[in-house]
């Protein structure tokens, strides 16, 4: 779709203008701000992912929930871009995968272990006043949240976003399905659907 692909590049665009020491401060405020939601504070088991780049970071929101005694299950990208699972045991455990990916080095648990969740922790570019999320366009979450549908699952979906991320409107597939939260640095957005 390409009012998509426009979207995309000038997010990814304004990613690119954040420096290290912008990012790892997001990072810490999305923490404090996203632990705080009832979602996460009341979930034992949260799947969630690794932040890379110029992402909104995540590492500090594993970390807190790991040290919760939350069971974290971190995406292990297949060969044909769905997503397997293994549990966080720390940033120890991480090792470097394909794309520039951290994943981690324990057993693998399967496709399905995400159905166990009570949140899922989505990566995005965008989200609009709907709760509609724009991914990154590889389709992995396209896949795990038509998994959550099939097996009647409904886990909190929840996305960490920069401030500006939050957009007026996110062009829409039949396939794309709402976020029930967003996290930014400027607070937490719940979204009715």
């Amino acid at each position: 779709m390409p009012q998509k692909a426009s979207l995309r590049r000038e997010l990814l665009a304004a990613r690119s203008l954040l420096n290290r020491e912008d990012v790892n401060n997001a990072a810490m405020v999305l923490s404090r701000g996203a632990v705080n939601l009832p979602e996460l504070a009341e979930a034992r088991t949260v799947a969630a992912y690794v932040s890379v780049g110029r992402e909104p970071g995540t590492r500090p929101l594993l970390d807190a929930l790991h040290a919760r005694g939350v069971r974290v299950l971190l995406p292990v990208l297949l060969a044909d871009n769905d997503l397997d699972w293994a549990a966080y045991e720390g940033g120890h455990s991480l090792v470097p995968a394909a794309r520039g990916l951290l994943e981690p080095d324990g057993p693998r648990l399967g496709p399905d272990a995400v159905l166990d969740a009570d949140v899922v922790l989505l990566p995005g570019l965008a989200v609009d006043g709907r709760g509609m999320r724009l991914g990154r366009g590889g389709g992995s979450y396209d896949r795990v949240l038509a998994r959550l549908a099939a097996a009647g699952a409904h886990p909190a979906l929840v996305v960490l976003l920069y401030d500006n991320e939050v957009v007026a409107q996110v062009p829409v597939e039949p396939h794309d399905h709402p976020v029930d939260a967003v996290v930014t640095p400027a607070g937490a957005r719940r979204f009715t659907v």
